[in-house]
């Protein structure tokens, strides 16, 4: 005789299963809890975010922040005989020693010499922590790409903004962590330099295009949400079929499942019809040259992509005048001058509205290109890389304002007092994340890494 289960109220049915609906709740939580990053904070942190204005190509110091009177007074003089031994340059043209072709002047009470190459930058001197002793290993972009952004010079290693996702997480379920915005010069070196490298997928940099659709099918094929739906609900119950999901199979569900959740948040994001015409003006969006007009828009996204919570944000340059980037081996003023005026006006607002919003004190605004440029020619009117010393700043939450760090010889040519390594810089990022870079590692080929390798220290002169 068959003997059919008793049918069972609801009320019964949810009191029987609670257990197994608190697992549900739980393993959502835990999910929740694996987006939010691996780190319990080492120390108290001092920003949430951070901004990463990348300057590829190398922006010259001596052009910038950092005043050399002996340029001028040797202006047009051999510069073995002037500053004596030179180093080995990318394409040994060297030419005479070159004064800067921009004024440099004292700004704000901290009376910072900055160029007139930055007339707006320079107008929030009391914001900035200047860098003049930076140094980096290498003379060629690409291999100094990959170790500004990951500490190695080798292509594959995560990157510094992977690095924080993975250890920190995104703050906002509906966006990625680490979100590369595209002005549409992607650097050398490739998107490899925003690699999550051997750390989880979700960790690698997403990139938005500042211009045009910000990312391929942001807007769904299917004609109706519910088909959508439902493919994606058959591809999750596949992938967690036997045999057991490996570390990378997960990455890819949890970022299949991001996809979704951006294609409502993304559209939102990039429309800016809620930014007052005043701000749009402000950035720079109504700007005559088009380079500033896309610049403004990747500083203004910045802006909206951390008040939404997102860990690292970095910006890549606009393609001005072709694929020159701050390459400077000819033509310096030209080149120099025409990605200044596309990157200044908009930089400095993004300053002044963080400020005035409450938020520059709970985000770290990182400029820097890869390395700097040499103060003697190249030829007669370029400048030719130069890895022994050069310039960048940071402004916001953690860091001194008004404030200038280390120097160059009286050329600028080599980093003499304080003198600092890319590693040391990443040590200090992470710090003010909260993250202590020492204690940070992931187990791969048989041993714990961690971003800064076994090198690096916290510069706490730097430090409010």
């Amino acid at each position: 005789m068959d003997h059919h289960p008793s049918p069972i109220a609801r009320r019964q049915m949810l009191a029987r299963s609670s257990l197994g609906f608190g697992a549900l709740a739980c393993n959502t939580l835990l999910n929740r809890a694996e987006a939010r990053g691996v780190l319990e904070r080492h120390v108290t942190p001092r920003v949430r975010n951070i901004i990463f204005l990348f300057m590829e190509g190398g922006v010259s110091q001596v052009d910038s922040f950092d005043y050399k009177p002996m340029l001028e007074k040797h202006h047009g003089k051999d510069p073995r005989r002037a500053i004596g031994k030179l180093e080995k340059t990318q394409f040994e043209s060297i030419g005479k020693v070159l004064k800067s072709p921009w004024t440099f002047r004292q700004r704000g009470q901290s009376g910072a010499w900055i160029s007139d190459l930055f007339p707006h930058v320079a107008e929030m001197a009391d914001e900035l922590c200047v860098i003049k002793s930076m140094t980096s290993r290498f003379p060629e972009h690409t291999s100094a790409n990959f170790f500004l952004h990951s500490g190695s010079g080798l292509q594959g290693r995560p990157s510094m903004g992977a690095w924080a996702t993975y250890g920190l997480g995104s703050d906002n379920d509906n966006l990625p962590g680490y979100i590369v915005l595209n002005g549409g010069q992607i650097p050398s070196g490739g998107l490899d330099c925003f690699s999550n490298g051997f750390l989880p997928a979700t960790a690698r940099g997403s990139l938005l295009n500042a211009i045009g659709s910000p990312l391929a099918n942001v807007t769904p094929n299917e004609l109706h949400a519910h088909s959508q739906s439902l493919k994606r609900n058959l591809v999750s119950r596949l992938n967690r079929q036997p045999p057991v999901n490996s570390g990378a199979l997960e990455s890819a569900i949890a970022n299949y499942e991001l996809a979704a959740r951006m294609q409502l948040a993304v559209p939102e994001l990039m429309s800016l019809s809620g930014e007052s015409a005043a701000t749009r003006r402000f950035y720079g969006m109504e700007a005559n040259y088009a380079h500033t007009r896309t610049y403004a828009r990747q500083c203004l996204l910045a802006r909206r992509l951390v008040e939404r919570g997102v860990r690292f944000v970095e910006l890549t340059i606009p393609m001005v005048d072709g694929y020159q980037r701050w390459d400077a081996h000819g033509n310096l003023v030209k080149n120099h001058g025409d990605n200044a005026r596309a990157v200044d006006q908009p930089i400095a607002a993004l300053l002044r509205d963080l400020r005035a919003r409450g938020l520059l004190d709970e985000t770290l605004v990182l400029w820097s290109g890869e390395f700097g440029r040499t103060p003697f020619a190249q030829g007669g009117a370029g400048r030719d890389h130069n890895e022994y010393g050069f310039s960048l700043w940071m402004a916001g939450g953690g860091v001194k304002p008004g404030f200038s760090y280390g120097e160059t010889d009286p050329w600028g040519y080599k980093a003499t007092t304080n003198r600092l390594e890319i590693h040391d810089l990443h040590a200090t990022l992470l710090h003010l994340l909260g993250v202590d870079h020492r204690r940070f590692t992931h187990r791969f080929g048989g041993r714990d890494i961690r971003l800064t390798d076994v090198h690096g220290r916290v510069v706490r002169d730097l430090l409010t």
